[in-house]
């Protein structure tokens, strides 16, 4: 009897290291299956149209809404990619759409496609050729959080030179942390994703 329970545990280990070496030999499925990306199609549509990286976009939606359409902050912002109404009226009103625009901002295709617009239009701002990748997606997230005219003052007056590795140096504490966010998972698409 207790041969067979010995048996039985160590056919119950060999299975678990079994298991174990499956999943990190295939870690690709598991990566994606720990950060998986939701309206992946919306995404990739929207970066296409607009000529952004759709990493970034992924990034954006899931540290500003975690995918939820219909997510509101306290100070008003909305959908996947919490866009501020005004913000969002203005990208709408460049791009042809019918304004005023809050009531479809929940919608996921509308409002990727809006946030996609002012991703485009902070990368012509801050995405300098000179600067190395994760910095434009640092200058670029800070944009998004906290507006491109603060970005635009802290370059100019030298609070921060728009480099990922004085992220520190970023006067918000909530846009240093959102800067980190972005990066982060923009990292972690980049690995297990081709989108």
């Amino acid at each position: 009897m207790i041969y067979r329970f010995f048996r039985k545990k160590r056919a119950y280990a060999l299975l678990f290291i079994v298991l174990i070496l499956v999943l990190f030999y295939n870690s690709a499925w598991m990566g994606r299956w720990m950060y998986p990306i939701k309206y992946e199609e919306e995404i990739r549509s929207a970066a296409h149209e607009q000529q952004v990286d759709p990493l970034l976009l992924a990034a954006i939606v899931r540290v500003e809404s975690n995918y939820k359409v219909d997510k509101i902050s306290k100070k008003g912002a909305v959908g996947l990619m919490q866009l501020m109404p005004d913000t969002a009226n203005w990208i709408a009103d460049l791009a042809g759409y019918q304004i005023p625009i809050e009531h479809r901002l929940m919608e996921p295709v509308v409002n990727i496609d809006i946030g996609a617009r002012y991703v485009r239009s902070l990368n012509q701002q801050f995405g300098s050729a000179e600067k190395s990748e994760t910095d434009r997606i640092a200058l670029v997230a800070a944009a998004y959080n906290a507006g491109p005219g603060s970005v635009g003052k802290w370059l100019e007056n030298g609070d921060w030179a728009g480099d990922y590795a004085d992220v520190s140096r970023i006067p918000y504490g909530e846009t240093r942390h959102f800067v980190q966010r972005i990066v982060y998972y923009y990292n972690i698409y980049n690995r297990y994703y081709e989108i």
